[in-house]
């Protein structure tokens, strides 16, 4: 019997070929875009105290009780695995004495960890791109951060293929309103709720409304709504929100039950949803945490952003185009081989993509060639080293030309731009 293969950790896999070629369009993309947004790149670590996100994100949350990575290093301190970056840029403000340099714009990227199911779409290593922007009250920072997350999603060609979905949570006052409302409410039905909402019904009763679980949607659908408790200050910040969405001509949706699952977030929660990926249909969400930054220990500040699943717009791109096809360069003999690799690392320098053939005979090598469909070989032996020369091999059609090695590199940047 054979041993049986090493495998990935669960709800983990390795990026490699076309699926890591997606991911990186869409760093590259999302970097691009926010620089013109005034945007900074920063990377913090992968790894917090765990303290760091359980003041922020909330006891009460499904991250903090059941999902998060959480351990003792050897010095005995708490420490989690990200699992998301948010709290983590915020800390980040605070530590580096930034607070004093407000505004902030900030653009980071890279993976997080989370103790989920894993299924289509939701990993437990699962890659972010993310924006922060520190110090703005203003509602139209707002309008400009979701039209940020619109104009990457656009540049990537599935803006069309999403929703936007937004609400308001309001401020402290409405809240708390709220919260009162919710418990009168969902107080008779307590017995027939999740397990899970029944505990939110005391400690955050905002949650049930997030809740996925089938038993508690029949009564959230009748839950009272929000609007109704929003006080002057709050209704004005978020109509200021939709008339600047208006402006811009972003279409969305209010959607009364968009509640943010963190505990950070007030006033605007958005989502850009869609119906390609099934179950798991957000791949761009955020919302304004103006208490954020004081959760953690520092001044009041103001913030937005969000945070976008690459995995699942991955999934949503269009095959990319091949890579550029590379040159093999082929020596005949032991004694052509260093000719032949001194030749590939200068046509290397000089901008071209060459694949260097180590060992093997000749028809081995020119397999090699194919295999890895390199659209030319250069062929080195005894008598191309005498001559000065180089055999040039077109390996689509046969045809071969001997190229003088002073005019090789003019010769194949001619055949590679014709070719394209």
């Amino acid at each position: 019997m054979s041993e049986k293969l090493i495998q990935p950790v669960r709800g983990t896999h390795d990026l490699m070929g076309e699926e890591y070629r997606k991911h990186q369009k869409i760093r590259c993309i999302s970097y691009a875009a926010a620089e013109k947004y005034g945007y900074e790149p920063i990377d913090t670590p992968i790894f917090e105290s765990t303290s760091i996100f359980k003041r922020t994100i909330g006891e009460t949350s499904d991250i903090v009780g059941k999902e998060m990575y959480t351990f003792q290093d050897r010095g005995g301190e708490d420490i989690t695995l990200r699992p998301e970056g948010t709290a983590a840029v915020a800390r980040a403000v605070i530590s580096n004495s930034l607070t004093q340099s407000l505004p902030l714009k900030f653009i980071y990227d890279g993976p997080m960890m989370r103790y989920e199911r894993p299924q289509k779409g939701r990993m437990r290593q699962f890659y972010q791109v993310g924006v922060e922007c520190f110090g703005i009250e203003d509602p139209l920072v707002d309008v400009e951060t979701i039209a940020l997350g619109a104009h990457i999603l656009e540049q990537m060609g599935v803006l069309a293929r999403t929703n936007l979905e937004i609400n308001t949570l309001g401020d402290v006052l409405s809240r708390n309103a709220y919260r009162t409302a919710l418990v009168d409410y969902f107080t008779p039905y307590k017995d027939r709720l999740s397990s899970d909402s029944q505990t939110r019904l005391q400690r955050n009763p905002l949650r049930i409304l997030d809740s996925k679980d089938p038993k508690d949607h029949e009564f959230i659908v009748n839950a009272p709504s929000f609007e109704k408790f929003l006080n002057a200050d709050s209704r004005a910040f978020f109509d200021k929100v939709c008339k600047g969405l208006d402006a811009q001509k972003i279409l969305y949706k209010l959607n009364p039950h968009l509640v943010r699952g963190l505990d950070y977030y007030c006033h605007t929660a958005f989502e850009f949803t869609t119906t390609d990926l099934g179950a798991q249909g957000a791949v761009l969400a955020g919302g304004r945490y103006d208490g954020l930054v004081s959760q953690l220990g520092g001044p009041e500040i103001p913030g937005i952003g969000w945070a976008m699943g690459i995995d699942r717009v991955a999934m949503m791109l269009e095959e990319l185009p091949p890579l550029p096809r590379p040159i093999s360069v082929i020596g005949v003999g032991e004694a052509e081989m260093e000719p032949a690799f001194q030749l590939a690392m200068d046509l290397r320098r000089q901008g071209i993509i060459v694949e260097y053939s180590y060992s093997g005979n000749m028809g081995k090598r020119l397999k090699r060639a194919n295999k890895v469909n390199a659209s030319m070989a250069i062929i080195i032996g005894p008598d191309e080293i005498a001559s000065a020369q180089a055999t040039v091999r077109h390996l689509d059609t046969g045809e071969q030309k001997v190229v003088a090695l002073a005019d090789l590199k003019h010769y194949l940047v001619d055949t590679l731009t014709k070719k394209s």
